[in-house]
């Protein structure tokens, strides 16, 4: 997908975080708060993880607002998974950074049912596109080529 918003001349940056087998709030915050402040993205993707990395931002931080900003596949809010546990809880957060926002989820996502996804829609009061038995929305959960994230971020640049 990167490639093809490159191809007419968009931007793209995907950060890659320290320590992804062991992930640390702390640390990833800070490598967040430094990729915002050098790349200044007009929209951001978040997806798994990275939701709940950007809610402590936003609970936490002060920084620039982002055009739009796309939810996709977040955890529970009080997800018990050992090797996240510095990441949770998380609130979700009053001021979300985004002037638009767009969450996204499945109906057969093991992180975040389907009533989790209504009441975080709900909390952060934003519209949700639910994909039907789209697990986790990756590879790993047979999530394959994206067309419609695309052009829906073509359409924004």
């Amino acid at each position: 997908m990167a490639s093809e918003i490159a191809k007419d001349y968009g931007t793209v940056s995907f950060l890659k975080f320290s320590s992804f087998d062991t992930p640390k709030l702390g640390m990833w915050k800070q490598e967040l708060k430094n990729h915002l402040q050098d790349f200044r993205p007009d929209i951001v993707i978040c997806h798994s993880l990275a939701n709940t990395l950007w809610f402590h931002m936003c609970n936490e931080e002060a920084f620039e607002e982002v055009s739009k900003l796309y939810l996709v596949a977040p955890p529970s809010l009080n997800c018990d998974i050992v090797e996240l546990q510095s990441f949770f809880p998380v609130s979700v957060p009053k001021n979300p950074h985004a002037k638009e926002i767009l969450l996204i989820t499945s109906t057969n996502d093991p992180y975040m049912s389907v009533e989790e996804a209504k009441d975080l829609q709900n909390a952060l009061s934003v519209e949700m596109k639910v994909l039907e038995n789209a697990g986790h929305i990756n590879s790993a959960s047979g999530y394959g080529e994206w067309q419609w994230i695309l052009e829906e971020i073509k359409g924004k640049l």
